[in-house]
C-alpha cells in the first residue's frame, strides 16, 4: 500500500496597522495590542483567504499587503488539492459567503481557523481569535463597535474561488 502524500500548511500572518496598533494601542485602548491581524492559510501552492468578496486565492504574498509579518506552521494534511477546493467552494457557499463577512465575528481570521481545523486538526493561535473581544473589552472599542463593524477587508490582488462559472 503507498503512503499517502502529505502537505504544509502555514499560516500567513499580515499586521494590516503596519506597526500603529502596537505604538498607539496603550494610548488609545489602555492595553497592548501587537497588530491588527489578517491571516490566511497556505496550501497546495497557493494561499487562501476570506474577505467581504467571500473566499480567494492568490500566489503566496501575491496580494497588495506583500509578504506576511510573520509565518505560522500550522502542521501537515493528507487533504488532496481536489478534496481541498472542494470543500472551499462548498464553505463559499454556505459560511463563508461575502455578505457573511464580519469584520469582529466572522473574518479572515475565523475562516483561516476554520480551514487549519479541517486540513490538520490545529487551531490557529489565540493572539489572532482573541483580538477582536481584546478590542471590544475597552470602553473606545466599544464606542467604535458600529463604525468598525461598518469596514470591508478585502486584501487586493486574489481571485475568487468556489464561484460557479459565470458568476463574478
Amino acid at each position: 500500500m503507498e503512503a499517502p502524500n502529505v502537505y504544509p500548511v502555514k499560516l500567513y500572518v499580515y499586521d494590516l496597522s503596519k506597526g500603529l496598533a502596537r505604538r498607539l494601542s496603550p494610548i488609545m485602548l489602555g492595553k497592548q495590542l501587537e497588530g491588527i491581524w489578517h491571516t490566511s492559510i497556505v496550501v497546495h501552492k497557493d494561499e487562501f483567504f476570506f474577505s467581504s468578496d467571500g473566499i480567494s486565492s492568490c500566489p503566496p504574498g501575491g496580494t497588495l499587503l506583500g509578504p506576511p509579518d510573520s509565518v505560522v506552521d500550522v502542521g501537515s494534511t493528507e487533504v488532496t488539492e481536489e478534496i481541498f477546493l472542494e470543500y472551499l467552494s462548498s464553505l463559499g457557499e454556505s459560511l463563508f459567503r461575502g455578505e457573511a463577512y464580519n469584520l469582529f465575528e466572522h473574518n479572515c481570521n475565523t475562516f483561516s481557523n476554520e480551514v487549519a481545523q479541517f486540513l490538520t486538526g490545529q487551531k490557529i493561535p489565540s493572539y489572532i481569535t482573541d483580538l477582536p473581544s481584546e478590542v471590544l473589552s475597552t470602553p473606545l472599542g466599544q464606542t467604535l463597535r458600529p463604525l468598525l463593524t461598518s469596514i470591508q477587508i478585502q486584501p487586493p490582488g486574489g481571485s475568487p474561488v468556489g464561484r460557479p462559472s459565470g458568476q463574478s
